[in-house]
């Protein structure tokens, strides 16, 4: 019995749908426009739209003075919108799109070198890179990344931010990012791969581990359409396909559970177009001659004598609750028992289908009964056992799911094998419950093989203290005083607070975490906090680095000094009071000092008389002493200019009761 399942985000995105449906609504209402380039990445779109006499062009040159111009969700470079300036434009440009736009422009703007990840010649990254006022650079790959990086590095190691094309390999992005955040440390990076496009690469990636068979639908020029299909790739036997004519029928009918997704440049007519045919195809094939010739290739293979142990393929025939019954081209009939599927939990009778080949061990052969006894778990164990023996000796790292905790440690499935992993290997610190592993992914290095009893043992301990090593070691290799980081705080003491920088921590001690004077590290941070430092001093031969925290920008003196001057009136609250005056905080960190004989216009005995601790009171900047850091205030200024400001208030009130006065008897005008 075949499956077909469609992918839930097949087809049009919302920035595609929109350009579209204006598109077809500028040709039905005979509007005389065309598209700025083809509508979409869909030679079918874009054929219905120039009969409808909506064509596209090449460029700004070729559009008529009175025609209306189309831009495509792509959008377009800031000079073409310059050239486009005297006409009616209709801009249908992705927000997303036009989001990256705002963001290059803003950064190159502040004098940032702009990276984009994107194919150069894609029409979106070439209206990306129109609205850069500086350098940019895109990439690809990881080897163009790094030469990118190595040349700026090279020049001074300008400040730098990246972008993604809006259709990016997600996964190939996570990677790039990590690249970056290690080699580039001032870099800023944007997340702007659209939302849309990321639901449907990872539906298509969870549709492709689940199907023999993937159809991917899209124009072959599609930026997210080629993508889809190479994620696709990477897990079964996948075709490309730009409408129902590209469909191969005998490709289709060797396959039972087929997954379908569509970039999202194509029309939900060609979708379906696809999805009829193919039904067409699976339903009119005679299903049980399909099913004699998967029989008889399987006899070809098998029609030797079964044997323990020996390797054979079988076509499943029937599916029970605790066994799958399967042809191996024998006289004897076929078992596999549920126990000899899998050794992952979650894989039952349930996860296969009637007319499926699959590779077994023969158990036992009961000629009596005539019952040839499988294993498929055995199979699959056997083909990775081989896998294990040749990461052992490379030491290569594996990747695996833990799927159960036993005395002593945890098992990992990987390449259909549980591998034991002892508690001590578990991490590089003591982990207090390993059942907080349970179903967790796992990276481990194989450190013992047991060729008579076929088991190994791995350490997830070993990858991390691997991994740690080589951070370190890029650390030191590349640390300078000024260099800024960003890192994970540790743990806090009572003398400052402890960052991991990427395998090595510095330490931020406590005057270094704020202008003002705490108490504690956490006043200001707190463990798990992700902060940005700069190494203020490093000592290799003890392997200890010192890191600054706080901005010179946030220095409550340089604040000071940009907001006040001599001659301010401020308001300020009393902090202390001494025999010879009282010190106001102006702002915090900044303390003035109001001298006795500046505290009123009369002559007082006592500081206290007039003022007392936790009082707001107006006070004059009569003199700075920044070399100091000192700052002389004055109530008595304020008060003697006082009368000349109620003059000034009582000549306000005059004017406006002559002017209300005025008002009066105006028709429609009430004064109050």
């Amino acid at each position: 019995m075949y499956k077909i399942t469609l992918a839930k985000s097949a087809g049009f995105c919302f920035g595609v749908k929109r350009a579209v449906d204006r598109a077809f609504q500028l040709a039905e209402e005979k509007i005389d426009a065309v598209t700025l380039g083809p509508i979409i990445h869909n030679p079918q779109v874009v054929e219905r739209l120039s009969r409808k006499g909506l064509k596209p062009v090449n460029s700004p040159e070729e559009i008529g003075p009175d025609q209306v111009v189309l831009i495509r969700s792509h959008g377009v470079a800031k000079n073409v919108y310059d050239a486009l300036a005297p006409r009616k434009i209709v801009d249908c440009t992705c927000p997303f799109v036009a989001k990256i736009h705002r963001i290059v422009a803003e950064q190159s703007a502040a004098g940032k070198t702009i990276l984009i990840a994107g194919d150069a010649a894609h029409p979106e990254i070439q209206g990306i890179v129109g609205h850069c006022q500086g350098p940019v650079f895109t990439f690809r790959t990881e080897e163009e990344l790094l030469e990118i990086l190595q040349k700026l590095k090279d020049e001074g190691e300008n400040p730098v931010a990246v972008a993604a094309q809006t259709t990016f390999n997600e996964i190939l992005w996570k990677k790039f990012q990590q690249i970056i955040e290690k080699l580039y440390t001032n870099a800023k990076i944007f997340d702007t791969i659209c939302s849309a496009t990321t639901s449907r690469q990872t539906e298509a990636v969870a549709l492709a581990k689940e199907s023999d068979f993937m159809v991917v639908i899209g124009g072959k020029s599609s930026s997210n359409t080629l993508k889809l299909f190479e994620i696709c790739s990477r897990f079964c036997e996948t075709i490309l396909v730009e409408s129902k004519t590209d469909l191969d029928k005998h490709q289709i009918l060797r396959h039972n559970r087929i997954g379908v997704t569509a970039g999202a440049s194509t029309p939900a007519d060609i979708i379906k177009e696809v999805l009829n045919t193919m039904t067409e195809i699976l339903e009119n094939q005679d299903e049980e001659m399909n099913f004699a010739e998967l029989l008889e290739q399987s006899l070809s293979e098998n029609n030797e004598k079964l044997y323990t142990n020996k390797r054979v393929k079988g076509i499943i025939t029937n599916i029970a609750p605790n066994e799958l019954h399967v042809d191996v081209g024998a006289k004897q009939a076929g078992i596999v028992p549920a126990s000899e599927l899998s050794d992952d939990p979650s894989v039952t009778t349930e996860s296969f289908e009637k007319g499926q080949e699959i590779e077994l061990i023969v158990l036992k052969v009961n000629d009596q009964e005539g019952i040839v006894t499988l294993s498929k778990k055995r199979c699959d164990a056997e083909a990775g056992y081989d896998a294990i023996c040749k990461a052992y000796e490379d030491q290569s790292v594996l990747e695996g799911t833990v799927v159960e905790v036993v005395k002593g440690g945890v098992l990992v499935l990987t390449n259909g094998l549980k591998i034991f992993v002892p508690a001590s290997m578990t991490s590089d610190r003591k982990v207090e419950d390993l059942n907080t592993l349970l179903k967790k992914d796992v990276r481990f290095k194989i450190i013992e093989v047991n060729d008579r009893r076929r088991r190994a043992v791995g350490s997830i301990r070993a990858v991390l203290a691997d991994e740690k090593k080589a951070k370190q070691e890029e650390f030191w290799a590349n640390v300078e005083v000024g260099k800024v980081y960003h890192g994970e705080v540790k743990s806090l003491t009572s003398y400052g607070a402890f960052v991991d920088l990427g395998g090595v921590d510095g330490m931020i001690h406590i005057t270094e975490l704020s202008w003002t004077r705490i108490k504690s590290p956490e006043e200001v941070v707190h463990v798990g906090d992700m902060v940005e430092v700069y190494i203020k001093d490093i000592d290799p031969e003890k392997k200890k680095i010192s890191l600054g925290y706080k901005k010179a920008e946030d220095n409550p003196w340089e604040i000071f000094k940009r907001d006040y001057a001599i001659g301010s009136v401020v308001e300020v609250k009393i902090v202390s009071i001494t025999s010879f005056g009282a010190f106001a905080q102006i702002i915090p960190g900044v303390d003035g000092l109001i001298h006795i004989s500046q505290i009123a216009n009369e002559r007082i005995a006592k500081v206290s008389d007039k003022l007392a601790v936790g009082d707001v009171v107006k006070a004059k900047i009569i003199d700075i002493d920044y070399d100091k850091k000192k700052v002389s205030l004055s109530i008595r200024a304020t008060l003697e200019e006082a009368p000349a400001e109620e003059e000034k208030a009582e000549e306000e009130t005059s004017a406006a009761s002559q002017y209300a006065a005025d008002l009066e008897g105006i028709e429609g005008v009430t004064v109050e």
